[in-house]
């Protein structure tokens, strides 16, 4: 009998931060940050690890103190000190594919700090210039929001627009970036 067993890396592994707008799971691969899921509560938690387990093929381990995330969380708390205005990290874009890549890549890497896009905008720069609609469900699949700004896409009217995160949240990080005014309360 051979006793030799082969040991793997995991895949994925994940792990709930706190946040300047609540707990957020963030998820990483060997390749890169590959998710990040709002309001990171125990139902929202479980159906996320449920997507990724489904769409990756891998069980996602819990690890707080793993290397993979330690580089995401520093930029993200620094991001919410308000000292870091871009992320600059390595993604795993797996998650997402054709067209709905093409208008995460521009807009992760078209869409500043402190700026917004319609969704009309960002279809014409992806080269889909009728193609307002299909940008809005790109922003509903997102996969790593925040990270990749989808709350910076905002209505041509100077409307807000949905956001999966919940209005109020793309509120809060509209204002973080000066885009909007601070609430008064």
């Amino acid at each position: 009998m051979n006793s030799y067993r082969r040991v793997t890396e995991p895949t994925v592994e994940w792990s709930v931060v706190e946040s300047g707008i609540g707990p957020l799971l963030l998820a990483a691969t060997s390749a890169g940050l590959v998710s990040v899921a709002f309001h990171a509560r125990p139902d929202v938690r479980d159906a996320a690890l449920a997507r990724l387990r489904t769409r990756l093929g891998a069980e996602p381990l819990e690890a707080p103190g793993s290397p993979r995330l330690a580089e995401p969380i520093r930029r993200l708390a620094a991001y919410f000190a308000g000292e870091r205005h871009a992320f600059g990290l390595e993604l795993d874009w797996s998650l997402t594919t054709g067209f709905h890549r093409e208008v995460f890549r521009e807009l992760e890497s078209g869409v500043p700090y402190g700026t917004v896009v319609g969704y009309g905008e960002l279809a014409a720069r992806v080269g889909r210039p009728e193609g307002a609609q299909a940008v809005g469900a790109a922003m509903g699949a997102n996969p790593l929001p925040l990270v990749v700004p989808c709350h910076r896409v905002v209505e041509s009217d100077g409307g807000l627009g949905g956001f999966g995160g919940g209005l109020e949240t793309k509120r809060r990080l509209l204002a973080l970036e000066g885009v909007l005014p601070q609430p008064l309360f």
